[in-house]
């Protein structure tokens, strides 16, 4: 089974608007780095030889602003598991306060493939990621 993760970014200058707070857009590059590492963390560095995936939906709630140097926590959690596509939540906060909620579909692809082909989500990724 794999243990709760928590994956931290402090955001820089550059992520930030005139107004202080990350540019929007940059939540996205946290959250794509986040899941990359939870897999890695979960599956060993060489993963994307046995497991690719994809994102077909994205969204991101926002409730509060990060700014300049807060360090941005994410948690990534299976929320749904389907055949070839599953679901993933990501509770984003800054020193225990919750600033949103990310909430992803990804589709299961061929590794090395990069053709949005769904392909069955191996047994190995659903233990790994399985809470």
């Amino acid at each position: 089974m794999g243990t709760r993760f928590t994956h931290r970014v402090k955001a820089r200058y550059g992520d930030c608007d005139m107004q202080g707070v990350v540019y929007n857009p940059n939540y996205f590059v946290y959250l794509d780095d986040a899941m990359d590492t939870w897999i890695q963390s979960e599956l060993g560095p060489d993963y994307l030889g046995r497991f690719d995936y994809v994102v077909k939906k994205a969204s991101l709630e926002w409730e509060a602003p990060a700014r300049w140097r807060d360090v941005v926590e994410m948690r990534p959690e299976v929320t749904r598991w389907g055949r070839t596509s599953f679901d993933v939540s990501v509770a984003l906060s800054v020193d225990g306060r919750r600033i949103g909620v990310a909430e992803f579909v990804f589709i299961s692809v061929e590794p090395g493939s990069h053709e949005p082909k769904p392909v069955p989500i191996p047994e190995e990724v659903r233990n790994a990621l399985s809470v």
